[in-house]
């Protein structure tokens, strides 16, 4: 028993909703229920996901229950999508009472809700224009295109000569242009020709980064970057990576593009992922926990100089800026703010941490890696490619029949992220399932 993080009272206190599995490392069956409906995906859906073999009917707050009632701790947050919780009632509501006036006009009108939600939105996170769309890569998407436009009319670059550089490893999405941008041959093998005008530096390396814009420079018209690498397997850079640059990118008069669909709204502890090291990007992509999980929203930000740079029709979105959206996401918004979850995410970040770190050594954990509430455990197994099975997929078999959700990441990384609304109790409850499970695998 690890007592440095547990008191009799939490211990009275624990629910008894758990269940237990025996310690055979073997997948168990899945039941009639379950099964059916996975045979309904397998049959008419595109086999493009491998997911755990759990059917899920149900979620409140960090928890979700399959279709057998079977009750687990939400230890993927929908990819963070759900940083407040499963239908948070404030979000539900603010989307059932939209829904009962108006959902959607399309662009082509005005709506009474759009112009409240830009001017907060802009207000909050210290940006003069929003535009806003539905998913992350329509934001990265955006992003790019407001970058090259920029390029052209701004920084003076020559027609069709704009280039985007990328940190290698990243992963913004499953879009041609996202792909052309992966170094992954999962993402883009099969799918060419690429996107034109991308190119890649290695993720975490100041020196490569700023070769790259030595040989280049007056052709470059921005680096995209994730703060913390999330797909990747929770890749966390040194502290005042994004800071330092910020400041080449200023040197060579290149705009900073911050993909924060993954790590922003508080999964990270902050704000923001780049608020850790004080950063602020020219070009900030939000999206996923936008909407807290309700529906898809995603947000561009930037300057004047760089926004003002679009002109009517030149880019748009017929859902972008719906008024469903524009409530969802400003109640989703102080959700995050007035329940300070972003702080909750640093303390019960360093919690789960602390637990995770004393388990490397005497298991199969090899390391632990993370910020706030975006973290993962590095499996002692050689990387394996997606879908294939091995010791990271037998403990995440594991955790979900001892009551905790969760998958691996290229093979030997499980990635943990839960709502940021979990609480002290409910952490130790995670640690236990965690410790009990990665012993049972062995």
């Amino acid at each position: 028993m690890m007592l440095f993080r547990r008191s009799a009272q939490k211990v009275a206190a624990r629910s008894s909703g758990i269940r237990t599995f025996s310690a055979a490392v073997q997948e168990p069956p899945v039941s009639d229920a379950s099964q059916a409906y996975i045979d309904l995906e397998d049959k008419y859906g595109a086999h493009n996901y491998h997911p755990l073999p759990v059917v899920l009917t149900k979620g409140v707050g960090t928890k979700v229950w399959d279709v057998d009632g079977n009750e687990y701790f939400d230890f993927l947050s929908a990819y963070s999508a759900v940083n407040q919780g499963h239908c948070h009632p404030k979000i539900i509501n603010a989307l059932v009472e939209q829904a009962h006036k108006m959902t959607l006009t399309s662009r082509a009108f005005h709506n009474d809700c759009l112009g409240h939600y830009v001017e907060f939105m802009t207000s909050y996170f210290g940006y003069d224009r929003i535009l806003p769309m539905n998913t992350g890569v329509e934001g990265g998407e955006t992003a790019i295109k407001l970058a090259r436009r920029w390029a052209y009319d701004v920084k003076g670059v020559p027609k069709d000569q704009a280039r985007v550089i990328f940190a290698g490893n990243n992963f913004w999405g499953r879009t041609l242009a996202a792909i052309s941008s992966s170094s992954d041959p999962t993402a883009f093998k099969g799918f060419g020709p690429y996107m034109p005008g991308f190119s890649s530096v290695k993720y975490n390396d100041l020196e490569a980064l700023e070769a790259e814009f030595k040989k280049d420079a007056d052709n470059i018209a921005a680096f995209m970057v994730e703060p913390i690498q999330g797909e990747a397997g929770v890749v966390v850079p040194v502290d005042g990576y994004m800071s330092e640059v910020k400041r080449l990118c200023e040197k060579y008069n290149v705009l900073l593009i911050a993909d924060e669909v993954q790590t922003g709204l508080g999964r990270t502890g902050h704000r923001l992922a780049v608020d850790y090291d004080n950063c602020q990007p020219d070009i900030l992509v939000l999206g996923k926990a936008l909407s807290g999980g309700v529906l898809p929203v995603s947000a561009v930000l930037a300057s004047n100089e760089v926004m003002l740079t679009l002109k009517p029709g030149e880019h748009g979105s017929t859902y972008g800026g719906n008024p469903l959206a524009c409530k969802v996401a400003t109640a989703a918004i102080e959700v995050l703010r007035d329940e300070k979850l972003a702080e909750n995410s640093a303390v019960r970040g360093e919690q789960l941490r602390a637990g995770l770190n004393s388990l490397t050594g005497s298991t199969c954990i090899e390391s632990v890696r993370g910020r706030g509430l975006l973290n993962a455990i590095v499996i002692d197994q050689p990387k394996m490619g997606y879908g294939d099975h091995g010791k990271a997929w037998d403990v995440c078999i594991q955790m979900k029949e001892n009551g905790l959700l969760a998958k691996p990441t290229h093979g030997n990384i499980i990635r943990f992220a839960p709502p940021l609304t979990i609480t002290e109790l409910e952490i130790d409850d995670c640690l236990d399932i965690i410790e009990k499970s990665v012993k049972q695998v062995g």
